[in-house]
C-alpha cells in the first residue's frame, strides 16, 4: 500500500552528494507549489460528517443507512476530489488517494474471499482458555499473513466455538488482539509497517524492537478477556455434550492462494526495479501486485470448495460494506491528513516531536484515520524535524538503526507501536474492524454501535492498556 506523504514535510532536506540534491530539489518544488494549494480547515467537515454517519446511522437511521450508505460515501468523496482537482488544482492528493485505495481494498478482498474458501471447525468445548489460545495463535498467524488474512481466517471458526455463548465482547478482544495488536512484529502482519519496510525500515526491525511490548500488549488484554469470558455463564458448563477435542480443515487448497497474495505483497516497483510499474510525475505506482491480488479474489472464490462456502456462510456483503465505506474515508482525509503533516513538519510542529509525541499524535489519528498513511506522514515528520528525507532509504535505514539521528530508534518504535495499537481504538482505525464487525452482524450477533465501541470497550480497556504501555515503554526514557 502507498501512503499520502505530504511533501511539505520536506522542509529542511540536507544538501548532500549532487544525486541528492537534485532529488531534493525536485521535493522542494513540490512543497512550494503543495503549500500555495494547501487545503483550508473547514474541508475535514466532509471527513467529521462521514465519521458521524458511520456513527449515528446503525443506530438511529438504521433502515435509510443501510440503503444508502453507498451513495453517502462515494459523494462526500467527490466533494473533497473535486475541490482538490478544481478549486486547490492539486492532483497530487487525489492520485494518491485513489491508488491507496486501490492497493488497500485489493489487499483485503483477496485476502477475505480466499480465506473464505477455507473452513476450520474446532469441535472443542468453548472454555475461556481454549478461546485464550486460539487469541493467542491468532496474534502469531498475524505476523505471517497479515491481521487482515489471520482475521478473516479465524474469526468464522471463533464464532462458531462459542456458538452457545457468543457476545459482543469475543468480537471485541478478537479485534483487539488478533486484527491489530497481534501483528506487531513483522512488516507483513500490518500494513503501516510494511510501508516502513518499503520505505528503508530494516525487514526484522520491528521483530527485535517489537516484541516485548506485544507480549506484553496481548498478555494484558487475554487476562481480562479472561475474566470477561469466565464470568460468560451460558450454556456454559454442559455436561451431556460430547466432544471430540478435533480439528478439521475443509478448502485447504486455498492456503495456497494466501501463499500467492502475502508473495505479491512484495512486487513493489520502488523497491524492485524489474517490475512493471504505473510513472506519474516522478513515482512508481504498483500495477502488478493488485492484478495478482485481484486475480487470487476471483480464482480462489471461483474453483473453492463448496462445503467451505456453505460451512462459512459466506456473503460478498461484508467485503462490500468495507469497500464503500473506505471509499470515503480515503477521499474525504487528505485534507485531515495534509493539515496534520503540514503542521508537524513546520518550524513550529517539529519542536514539538519526541518519542511521546510521537506516541500519542500517531495513535490517536491512527485510531480515526486509516493507520497505514497516519505512520507514513509521523515518520516523515519525524525525519524532517532532523533533515532527514523520507523519500531517501539510506536516511530511513540510518533513522531505523540509531547512531545518526537523535533518538531516531525510539521515536520509530513509538511511531510502530501506536499505528499498530491505536488501530484497534475504533472500527475504521485499521481496515478488519470493520470487516470484522461486519461478519459477526451477518451470523446474527449484536455488535455495538460506533460510539458504543469506544465507551463499552475501547476507552474502558484498551486506552488504560495504551496509557500502560507509554508508561512503561516509552514515558520515563
Amino acid at each position: 500500500m502507498t501512503a499520502i506523504s505530504p511533501v511539505s514535510a520536506l522542509d529542511n532536506l540536507p544538501q548532500q552528494h549532487d544525486q541528492e540534491t537534485v532529488v531534493q530539489d525536485q521535493f522542494h518544488g513540490d512543497e512550494i507549489e503543495a503549500e500555495h494549494h494547501a487545503p483550508p480547515g473547514w474541508t475535514v467537515i466532509p471527513f467529521v460528517l462521514l465519521l458521524l454517519m458511520i456513527a449515528t446511522g446503525p443506530l438511529f437511521y438504521e433502515h435509510f443507512w443501510h440503503k444508502n450508505y453507498p451513495k453517502i460515501a462515494v459523494a462526500l468523496a467527490l466533494l473533497v476530489v473535486i475541490y482538490y482537482l478544481f478549486v486547490l488544482h492539486n492532483t497530487h492528493g487525489p492520485v494518491h488517494a485513489l491508488a491507496e485505495y486501490v492497493q488497500f481494498i485489493a489487499l483485503l478482498a483477496s485476502l477475505y474471499i480466499a480465506s473464505g474458501g477455507i473452513m476450520i471447525d474446532i469441535d472443542k468445548k468453548a472454555t475461556p482458555l481454549a478461546n485464550v489460545l486460539l487469541l493467542l495463535a491468532g496474534a502469531v498467524v498475524s505476523n505471517l499473513i497479515g491481521t487482515t488474512g489471520a482475521s478473516m481466517l479465524l474469526i468464522r471458526p471463533f464464532i462458531r466455538l462459542n456458538k452457545t455463548r457468543i457476545k459482543a465482547y469475543h468480537i471485541i478482544f478478537f479485534i483487539f488482539a488478533v486484527s491489530n495488536i497481534g501483528g506487531s512484529l513483522t512488516p507483513i502482519g500490518d500494513p503501516p509497517l510494511f510501508l516502513g519496510f518499503l520505505k528503508g525500515v530494516p525487514f526484522f526491525w520491528t521483530l527485535e524492537h517489537n516484541i516485548i511490548p506485544w507480549a506484553f500488549a496481548l498478555l494484558i488484554l487475554v487476562v481480562i478477556f479472561y475474566l470477561f469470558d469466565v464470568r460468560n455463564k451460558q450454556n456454559f458448563g454442559e455436561d451431556d455434550v460430547e466432544y471430540s477435542n478435533s480439528i478439521s480443515l475443509i478448502g485447504s487448497r486455498n492456503f495456497l492462494w494466501l501463499l500467492v497474495i502475502i508473495g505479491s505483497v512484495f512486487l513493489d516497483p520502488n523497491v524492485i526495479e524489474w517490475v512493471p510499474a504505473i510513472h506519474y510525475d516522478g513515482q512508481k505506482f504498483s500495477f502488478v501486485r493488485e492484478v495478482i491480488m485481484f486475480s487470487v479474489a476471483y480464482f480462489s472464490f471461483r474453483f473453492a470448495d463448496k462445503k467451505a462456502i456453505q460451512g462459512n456462510e459466506f456473503s460478498f456483503e461484508p467485503i462490500r460494506e468495507v469497500a464503500f465505506i473506505f471509499i470515503g474515508i480515503f477521499g474525504t482525509m487528505m485534507p485531515a491528513l495534509e493539515l496534520v503533516g503540514n503542521f508537524a513538519a513546520s518550524p513550529e510542529g517539529s519542536k514539538l516531536i519526541t518519542h511521546n509525541t510521537l506516541y500519542w499524535g500517531t495513535g490517536i489519528l491512527s485510531g480515526f484515520l486509516d493507520n497505514a498513511p497516519t505512520y507514513i506522514n509521523f515518520l516523515t515528520a519525524a525525519l524532517a524535524s532532523q533533515n532527514g528525507n523520507i523519500n531517501l532509504i539510506a536516511d530511513v535505514a540510518a533513522f531505523a538503526n540509531g547512531g545518526t539521528f537523535h533518538d531516531s530508534v525510539l521515536d520509530l518504535k513509538a511511531i510502530s507501536i501506536a499505528a499498530v495499537f491505536f488501530g484497534a481504538f475504533t472500527y475504521i482505525g485499521n481496515g478488519p474492524n470493520f470487516m470484522v464487525k461486519s461478519i459477526a452482524e451477518q451470523v446474527g450477533i449484536k455488535m455495538p454501535s460506533f460510539f458504543g465501541y469506544i465507551i463499552r470497550f475501547s476507552i474502558p480497556f484498551l486506552l488504560p492498556l495504551l496509557i500502560l504501555v507509554w508508561l512503561v515503554f516509552f514515558a520515563f526514557l
